[in-house]
């Protein structure tokens, strides 16, 4: 209440003092006036919610101010002047609870049958109308106080019933019952989830509504986050989608003139998107998420500023003044690794441009080689040579990539550093390299936890996916998903080297993407209805091979000693777990999350969820050539050409093996960008060559070059030779 603080009784009337000695009022009287406060008002079960006790006074909103006149006794409303009484009633009409849902659904259906809705019509407007009607109507019960986030303590079929009937009912109703919920500011939770707020003609009306909502403070948001999580998958999608909707004709409306001018609602857009974080937190919060994560993304504002609102973010980072990179959930991958690439070729021109001006202002000949990060490799030692290349280049890094192989004479201008990426993962994660162990059942590879003297492998793997998030290349790597949370733990290095990084939070979930039969096996541990202590024979001390020696470690100290048993089982498990994860392999990681962040460091990775992370660094594994099909591109054929429609039929009849190969070969990857398919810019040229001919490809450019073959069976033939021999490069 703006009034202060009061004590809150059931019965009028009460004596009422705010700090600043002026009489307080009635609760009831207060809310059913339209000009009380609207933040307390959103949720409207909320004021029945966290509603203190009677007798219990609110504190002050200005904790400061001391009241006057302490010793005196307090002013009562009966002392209140006649004109300042005579406004409200002396004692308000408690309503009786009369409707039930299902008297409810039947007043509809005999209104849709009869055409007569004013009963109907009567129903909204007086529930809408008051407080106490509104909370007699949707309350679980009307007495009891509901203060948890377990239970807002709202009949929510009962609302939901009254919000479908909306769609139903004639729209002069409709516009009634908005009036009627404008008209007092307690209501504005029920217009929160209003299907009819889908419509420009409602946005003015809604746009205050999510303002009031955003201005909650955050104890009140944190309640709405219990609740909004509690909502039905289609009920909370409905929201997200309309928040999403209002967003994008907020910034390019078809119709500029059913809206106020831009300038005069620019706390729009803002307040939209700050109660849009509820619901993202709520769907966080969730034991399961109630949508994936990529529902939230707005592709709208892929085609807005979004360097501009970056850099407004670096400049002001959580500052009052809105930018969406504070809310990085709404921006999408595309969004995402466009501002990464932007960012780093900020980052390579200034390097170049530094090395550029020390070497004029030596005097010493420039050298337009000195712009690049230069690698010079042999195939047949192409990881020691890496290593040493990268080792001696390594102030360069972030450097524009450049890579030979010597012996060919290819040009790099993008498909060498694409098949040294290629090749060198290929060579480091194969098992017999002993840095990485392969789990079948999870497909994916993971630490090994061997203790040695020197970690500067790791440091290379690093240093290769920093680089390739650096450079836009994607590459073939299946770590699990908890690896990219620990290289965002925390997603910039700290200034002082002390603290440790990659330790992340990580639970029996993580587990089971990496090792799904110990996942198992501890999950029914702790499910056990069993004595544990007794069966099991476990204690705090794990065992794990390391090179062929069996080792084992205490979980704990004194874990050799310490049994597991039903009540400490949960923290064997979550020891047990963060062992496994983070500290049986900390010196391996730390080195490679250093060699990540020493290329890749960058305030963009605040942005980054760890599943964007990953899709960053590998793309998408699933190769769709239809999409492929569509987006390509033709110099010298036409898609009708039966060389071309020959080629097609051929490829979507490969096996998922070989499309990967024919990516490989023209493009130089075999994984597909973030952006799909469209993003490679993938083009079928005509050359005029003898049939004989193999098909050329130039993997710079994502080109394949076809002669025109005679049939279908021949081009199938010179295809699968070439797709299945592609390593080296020459020029023509």
């Amino acid at each position: 209440e703006r009034d202060g603080t009061r004590t809150c009784q059931p019965n009028p009337p009460l004596t009422r003092t705010t700090p600043h000695g002026s009489p307080g009022l009635d609760r009831a009287r207060i809310c059913s006036d339209a000009s009380s406060t609207a933040v307390v008002c959103v949720f409207f079960l909320y004021m029945c919610v966290v509603t203190p006790p009677a007798g219990r006074e609110l504190p002050p909103i200005c904790p400061n101010v001391r009241l006057k006149h302490q010793h005196q006794h307090r002013i009562t409303v009966d002392n209140l002047p006649p004109e300042v009484r005579a406004r409200f009633a002396s004692d308000p009409v408690m309503p009786l609870r009369t409707k039930t849902v299902k008297e409810f659904q039947e007043d509809i259906e005999r209104a849709t049958v009869s055409g007569d809705w004013k009963h109907v019509h009567d129903f909204y407007l007086t529930t809408f109308g008051s407080f106490l009607e509104l909370n007699a109507a949707f309350k679980k019960d009307a007495s009891p106080l509901f203060n948890t986030i377990e239970d807002s303590g709202i009949n929510t079929k009962f609302v939901n019933a009254v919000y479908d009937a909306l769609s139903l009912t004639v729209c002069r109703m409709i516009e009634s019952c908005l009036k009627s919920q404008t008209s007092s500011v307690v209501k504005l939770y029920f217009l929160f989830e209003n299907p009819q707020c889908t419509s420009p003609a409602t946005y003015v009306i809604y746009a205050h509504l999510l303002r009031q909502i955003a201005a909650l403070a955050e104890a009140d948001h944190y309640f709405l986050m219990h609740w909004f999580k509690k909502l039905s998958q289609k009920r909370f999608k409905q929201l997200v989608e309309r928040l999403h909707l209002f967003i994008s004709t907020r910034l390019f409306p078809v119709k500029p003139e059913e809206l106020p001018p831009m300038a005069k609602c620019s706390w729009w857009i803002p307040s939209a998107t700050k109660v849009l974080s509820l619901l993202n937190a709520a769907n966080i919060i969730s034991s399961t998420p109630i949508l994936p994560f990529v529902d939230f993304y707005n592709p709208t504002l892929d085609h807005t500023d979004f360097m501009e609102d970056y850099r407004m973010w670096q400049t002001q980072g959580n500052s009052t003044r809105f930018t969406f990179c504070q809310f990085a959930f709404i921006l999408s991958t595309v969004v995402k690794k466009a501002v990464i690439q932007k960012d780093s070729e900020q980052q390579m021109i200034s390097m170049a441009r530094q090395s550029l001006v020390d070497k004029v202002s030596r005097r010493q000949r420039v050298d337009m080689s000195l712009l690049f990060l230069n690698i010079k490799v042999r195939r047949l030692q192409l990881v020691s040579d890496s290593m040493d290349e990268l080792t001696r280049n390594r102030a360069d890094l972030k450097k524009k990539l450049k890579v030979s192989f010597v012996g060919e004479a290819g040009l790099d201008m993008g498909g060498l550093t694409k098949e040294w990426f290629l090749l060198l993962i290929r060579q480091i994660f194969h098992t017999d390299h002993g840095m990485f162990t392969f789990f079948k059942d999870s497909h994916c590879h993971w630490f090994s936890s061997w203790k040695c003297d020197n970690y500067s492998e790791f440091r290379l793997v690093g240093v290769l996916m920093g680089l390739a998030v650096y450079n836009s290349i994607t590459l073939d790597i299946s770590f699990p998903p908890c690896v990219y949370k620990k290289l965002l733990t925390p997603p910039v290095v700290p200034c002082d080297l002390d603290p440790p990084v990659g330790m992340a939070t990580l639970t029996l979930d993580d587990l089971q993407q990496v090792m799904p039969d110990l996942s198992h096996g501890l999950a029914e541990l702790l499910s056990y209805e069993g004595n544990v202590e007794e069966d099991f024979c476990t204690t705090f001390q794990v065992s794990q091979e390391e090179l062929g020696v069996i080792k084992s470690y205490n979980l704990k100290p004194g874990g050799d000693k310490i049994p597991v048993t039903n009540q400490n089982r949960k923290e064997y498990v979550q020891l047990y777990v963060d062992f496994l994860l983070n500290k049986s392999i900390y010196r391996q990681f730390t080195t490679f999350y250093y060699g990540f962040h020493s290329v890749c460091a960058s305030d963009a990775l605040m942005l980054l969820r760890p599943e964007e992370v990953e899709i960053l660094v590998c793309g998408s594994p699933n190769l769709d050539m239809s999409s492929l099909q569509k987006a390509a591109q033709y110099e010298g054929y036409s898609k009708t050409d039966p060389t071309i429609r020959a080629f097609w039929d051929v490829v979507l009849g490969f096996p998922l093996k070989f499309q990967k190969r024919l990516l490989h070969f023209s493009t130089g990857s075999d994984r597909v960008p973030v952006g799909g398919m469209a993003d490679l810019n993938f083009k079928i040229s005509k050359i005029d060559a003898s049939t004989d001919w193999l098909p050329i490809s130039h993997t710079c450019f994502n080109q394949i070059c076809l002669p025109p073959y005679k049939n279908k069976k021949e081009l199938k033939q010179k295809l699968t030779i070439a797709i299945s021999n592609a390593e080296g490069f020459g020029l023509e």
